[in-house]
């Protein structure tokens, strides 16, 4: 348990709280489940050797192949090549293993089109500009290429592969991304709903369901190395979508009881308490709770960690990087802590995911309560509305005691390692405006705080959105990049509160996306993962692989935006000259920029001189994602013990 007092001499009324269900000591290696209990996919001495040899440039290429045979058989196999190589063998002999005894990734789909999918949904009469039109065109038809269905081999052998069965296709990101994902699902489904295509988003929703039957919830994607984890917790809100464009209320009635069990899911395996002024509030974290790197990041994980001696600490620390991913932030500086500061200085050796209170978990969280309460009215079940209701309250006075701070005027993360608020800029500081998460009566003091916060922090002059934070980290959900979902979260949260300036402000801001990711359409015809901030139509960069094609969030939030807004938003002088140029704000001198050739350099001489050994480290970590920049001003604290008393 951790219980802790703070002292501050910049912020005091960052000190808000103490922990009172909460501890930071590692769990003994030997309770904790690896992340699923395949051992070919999950954990083993074959996972490991293959991993570490390099095999392909993504880890995740080796743990979406399908076996040819039984796994005991391949196993068996495996033990007697390192019998005969004397537990060395090379990289050849392991490559001629794997090409012996696995097919290639994808295998396990067959080709499938959309059978609801047609040529001219309603939205696209929203969009008055030509060219946009022809784009919304070319991105509702992107849909086909996207679409995804199992071979039925895979629900008869299901051990010989890593996918996890389902009965119905699914649309997949793209890319890399050959299997359905938690989160980045939300955003494609109202795509999909924009491009009528009801009866594919009910076998999602339905594969999600089966999903929640089976394993109690929806795992991070659509593989068995993801059933440790989880993501955003996005179902409840899906289903919300589909009800509202389809009145299917019948859809509610039959599958209600498993919308309850994934909620349950996060009430047991994610909840902490937190203490203000001798009340107790519960929150909720991301939280992963097994042994050994990430399957799919094998290889990056072990590197990563390798500054880490002791086994229980280093399972920790992968946890936290399991965490992260839970999160959907994989990685960011506003998981990492500094050992020095408390700060988000440093780098990836630092991440403390599990130990951080995030603002968005706990806004989707009332979102799902108030939606479950909902369902129940409609469902003329009163006793359990009011249950849910109750809950969203009970949630709601969290957020608001815990999380926010009327001094900085937003939604901060909460450390439960320093017992302290996080005033650092993410997107996600906003996101309680886009669940509805705040007092009614306080909307108006609360939207003006948070449109002053906005300028006070010089996020908003950037030239194609809103950037994922303002520390340069080299990590992919850091400055400069910026995502589909967050600006999407952010604009509608801006729109929902009806205040007239946070309105014109998210029309503007939706427009700059909508501009932006046309631009780089029409210069290539690709829709990125993320983009760049700081210049007009350019894929985003950093963290552990290439930037992806497809996509499918992306397509969801420009297609749902273009309807939203298509009635007024043009392409009038997007290709002059000066479009694309860099369009940082003048004054955001917290974020320099160096050359790629000094970055690296200025890199491994600040993190070694914070320590040799997981300075080191956390170099080579910072080196491989993508050239670094200083970082902003931080608070600092010191602690102190907490008075016997308390």
């Amino acid at each position: 348990m951790v219980r802790a007092t703070l002292l501050f001499s910049l912020v005091p009324s960052l000190l808000c709280a103490y922990v009172t269900s909460f501890s930071m000591k590692p769990q003994p290696s030997h309770t904790l489940p690896p992340p699923c209990s395949s051992e070919i996919y999950c954990y083993g001495q074959l996972l490991h050797t293959i991993q570490m040899a390099a095999l392909y440039s993504d880890s995740k290429t080796f743990v979406d192949m399908n076996m040819k045979y039984p796994p005991k058989q391949i196993i068996q196999l495996f033990d007697q090549l390192m019998n005969k190589t004397d537990n060395n063998p090379s990289r050849e002999i392991l490559m001629n293993f794997v090409s012996e005894n696995f097919e290639a990734p994808g295998s396990e789909f067959d080709e499938w089109s959309p059978s609801d999918w047609h040529e001219s949904p309603a939205f696209l009469d929203q969009i008055n500009d030509r060219a946009l039109r022809k784009w919304a065109e070319d991105l509702h038809a992107i849909w086909k290429s996207l679409g995804r269905q199992m071979k039925k081999d895979v629900l008869v052998n299901s051990s010989l592969y890593s996918i996890i069965p389902v009965d119905h296709p699914v649309i997949v990101p793209g890319g890399r991304f050959r299997e359905f994902y938690y989160w980045d699902s939300y955003w494609i489904v109202k795509g999909l709903l924009l491009s009528e295509m009801t009866h594919t988003v009910r076998g999602m929703l339905l594969n999600f369901l089966s999903i929640v039957d089976r394993f109690g919830f929806i795992p991070n994607g659509g593989r068995v190395y993801y059933l440790q984890r989880s993501q955003p917790p996005l179902l409840i809100p899906m289903v919300n979508d589909y009800l509202e464009f389809t009145n299917d209320l019948g859809f509610i009635k039959d599958n209600i009881h498993l919308l309850e069990k994934e909620f349950q899911f996060w009430m047991t395996r994610h909840i902490v308490e937190i203490k203000k002024n001798d009340k107790i509030y519960k929150l909720c974290r991301y939280n992963d709770e097994s042994a050994g790197p990430r399957p799919e990041s094998y290889r990056e994980d072990v590197i990563t960690a390798s500054f880490i001696r002791d086994k229980d600490e280093k399972n920790l620390f992968y946890s936290h990087l399991k965490t992260a991913a839970e999160s959907g932030w994989d990685f960011s500086s506003r998981w990492f802590v500094s050992k020095h500061d408390g700060s988000n200085k440093g780098n990836l050796t630092e991440i403390s995911s599990k130990f951080i209170v995030p603002v968005d978990l706990n806004a989707i969280i009332y979102w799902n309560a108030r939606l479950l309460s909902k369902f129940y009215k409609l469902l003329n079940d009163e006793k359990r509305s009011d249950k849910y209701s109750k809950i969203a309250d009970d949630w709601l006075d969290a957020v608001t005691e815990i999380l926010w701070s009327p001094e900085v005027g937003v939604w901060l993360d909460f450390d439960l390692l320093n017992n302290m608020k996080r005033d650092y800029f993410y997107p996600s500081n906003l996101s309680p405006l886009w669940t509805n998460c705040y007092p009614e009566e306080k909307k108006t003091e609360v939207v003006e705080h948070v449109l002053d916060y906005l300028k006070k922090t010089n996020v908003l002059g950037y030239a194609s959105g809103i950037p994922t934070s303002l520390v340069h980290s080299g990590e992919q959900w850091d400055y400069p990049n910026a995502w589909p979902p967050l600006q999407h979260y952010v604009i509608i949260g801006l729109d929902n509160t009806g205040h007239p300036t946070a309105q014109h402000l998210a029309a503007e801001l939706a427009f700059k996306w909508i501009r932006s990711n046309y631009f780089a359409y029409s210069k290539d015809g690709n829709m990125y993962e993320k983009y760049d901030a700081s210049r007009m139509g350019i894929g985003g960069g950093g963290g552990e692989y290439e930037v992806q094609l497809g996509f499918g969030w992306s397509n969801g939030v420009v297609m749902d935006l273009m309807n939203k807004y298509g009635r007024v938003v043009n392409t009038d002088g997007l290709f002059n000259n000066e479009t694309s140029s860099d369009q940082t704000p003048h004054n955001a001198a917290s974020i320099p920029a160096f050359s790629n050739h000094f970055g690296p350099l200025f890199t491994l001489l600040l993190a070694c001189g914070a320590t040799i050994t997981a300075g080191c480290i956390g170099a080579v970590v910072y080196t491989k994602r993508q050239s670094p920049c200083f970082f902003q001003n931080s608070k600092y604290t010191r602690l102190e013990p907490i008075p016997p008393n308390l």
